[in-house]
């Protein structure tokens, strides 16, 4: 209605990670999250409220030295993209 040919719906964190017995560990792990984290962070309900404005959804990828890093480079996306620590333990 305003013009706008494309815009940002920015990411939905954790969905469409696979999730079965094969993948690799990390998957797993984010899977189990977003199917039982809701406690913690809306996951299902934001993937719901992006997916009726019909997006092209697309991975996004994390490049970082060796496996014990990820879980603290995960924690600083999250509290970068929440406003700090207050914001990812909090709703």
């Amino acid at each position: 209605e305003q013009g706008y040919r494309r815009f940002n719906l920015g990411m939905a964190p954790l969905s469409g990670l696979n999730g079965r017995s094969l993948a690799p560990a990390w998957n797993r792990v984010g899977a189990l999250i977003y199917r039982h984290g809701e406690h913690f962070y809306n996951f299902k309900g934001l993937r719901l409220f992006k997916q009726k404005f019909d997006p092209e959804w697309g991975p996004k990828y994390i490049a970082c030295p060796g496996r014990l890093v990820l879980p603290r480079v995960l924690v600083s996306i999250a509290a970068l993209t929440s406003g700090g620590m207050k914001g990812v333990i909090t709703k």
